[in-house]
């Protein structure tokens, strides 16, 4: 069965995975920009509250009740709560993230309803922002056997060239215990040498291809979750200009919104 779907919509459309059929949602294409997650979410659900954060490539997880108790940050004073997840604490709440190349990670409970929407770049995702945003879930009854994860489109390992120290940074999160404190340079050829590894072998000296989307993968199932828990978009944002913004691409700041409404 096609996990994938594209839904039209006002004369564009967006992608939907069927793991997460039970609640509204889409990872939208570079059609919907200027558009904001306040006029995306008609395509949802008319009714949803919009949640959104300024994203900052870290790993803080906040909730709708933590933006409006804190919507100005004490010392930047800006006007969204600095963050890179939300989690969702009651229903019909739209949670909204924005990329262009990171992958944005749309997360379902089966059993609660209550739902997570994250940005995991190659910073985030070193910092362990998916995993972070579901010990959140747990925190508020979810189990992990409930848990249903869709990534959506963002760029493919092929095409994503980053140096080795980067890549040894995000590979120790995925790395066996025993190479934890293993030099960058060698660390990176362990994890190279291991079956589906998501770092890839560069030509250039110095310079590492890293699959972001695999390496969260990777941590999902290090907490347990199984491969029918877990779906990738096939699509890549760098390789598909009529369809993505990338920065990597193009270096303009223009971005895709995802967003998915909790139960």
């Amino acid at each position: 069965m096609e996990l994938w779907q594209w839904q039209p919509w006002q004369g564009q459309s967006f992608l939907t995975c069927t793991l997460l059929q039970p609640w509204p949602h889409g990872f939208f294409t570079r059609n919907g920009w200027p558009q904001t997650p306040e006029s995306l979410t008609q395509a949802l659900d008319t009714e949803a509250a919009v949640q959104r954060v300024k994203q900052v490539h870290g790993n803080r997880v906040v909730t709708p009740r933590d933006i409006a108790q804190g919507t100005t940050h004490p010392s930047t004073r800006q006007p969204r709560l600095e963050a890179d997840a939300l989690v969702s604490d009651a229903p019909r709440q739209s949670l909204w993230v924005c990329s262009a190349d990171c992958s944005p990670v749309l997360i379902g409970d089966r059993s609660t309803g209550q739902t997570a929407a994250i940005h995991a770049g190659w910073r985030g995702t070193a910092r362990k922002v998916v995993p972070q945003t579901i010990a959140k879930m747990q925190n508020q009854g979810s189990r992990l056997k409930d848990l249903v994860v869709a990534i959506g489109p963002a760029i493919a390992g092929s095409v994503y060239q980053v140096s080795t120290a980067v890549a040894a940074e995000v590979g120790r999160t995925i790395a066996p215990d025993n190479h934890l404190t293993t030099e960058d340079e060698a660390l990176v050829i362990a994890l190279q040498a291991i079956e589906g590894s998501p770092l890839e072998y560069d030509p250039e000296p110095g310079k590492v291809r890293l699959d972001v989307r695999q390496v969260n993968i990777w941590q999902l199932h290090h907490l347990g979750l199984s491969r029918e828990q877990v779906s990738v978009a096939p699509h890549c944002t760098f390789q598909e200009p009529e369809r993505f913004f990338s920065y990597r691409r193009t270096g303009e700041k223009q971005v895709q919104w995802s967003g998915i409404v909790s139960r």
